[in-house]
């Protein structure tokens, strides 16, 4: 009898390991323009035949904001050299929201910037700090995952960038 518990137990532990893994392909999961429109990500961005870097960030993460900083530099080349998109998805609370756009505006980034619940996307992308930053290859795949950030690490992507728009 105990060994069939142990045995049960070890099991349910064993599912819910797999479980929590980092998923491969894009999840199903929505977010919003700064207007209120409704994105599925998979649709818009795991369908798109092109790569496509999502960034999780908020208005009180001073890393974050200094990641997409200094991507900001280099994103125009990376637009016209290979097609990649970068999409910065909010995880600000319901009162932070407002401040969301006034920050983007005033940092000049010109990128989509998206809305997202965030427990919804900690829970679909298995993360939990930001900033979060990942990689989707032209077939919707998550290629490339990395967590917080350090000057310098904006290399390191558009490596990544390049070798996936070049397959």
């Amino acid at each position: 009898m105990k060994l069939l518990s142990f045995l049960t137990a070890f099991g349910l532990l064993l599912t819910a390991s797999f479980s929590s893994a980092q998923t491969t392909s894009l999840p199903d999961v929505d977010a919003k323009t700064l207007d209120g429109q409704i994105v599925n990500l998979y649709e818009t961005y795991g369908l798109s035949g092109k790569v496509t870097i999502i960034s999780f960030w908020a208005t009180w993460c001073k890393p974050c904001q200094a990641e997409l900083d200094a991507i900001s530099d280099l994103y125009p080349e990376w637009q016209e050299n290979y097609g990649v998109e970068l999409v910065a998805i909010s995880i600000d609370d319901q009162r932070a929201l407002a401040k969301v756009g006034p920050l983007v505006e005033s940092k000049g980034w010109d990128y989509t910037i998206l809305l997202g619940n965030e427990s919804d996307m900690r829970n679909s992308f298995n993360f939990s700090t930001i900033p979060q930053t990942l990689v989707v290859g032209k077939n919707g795949q998550i290629a490339y995952v990395h967590n917080g950030y350090a000057p310098g690490d904006e290399e390191e992507l558009g490596e990544r960038v390049q070798a996936l728009a070049a397959e």
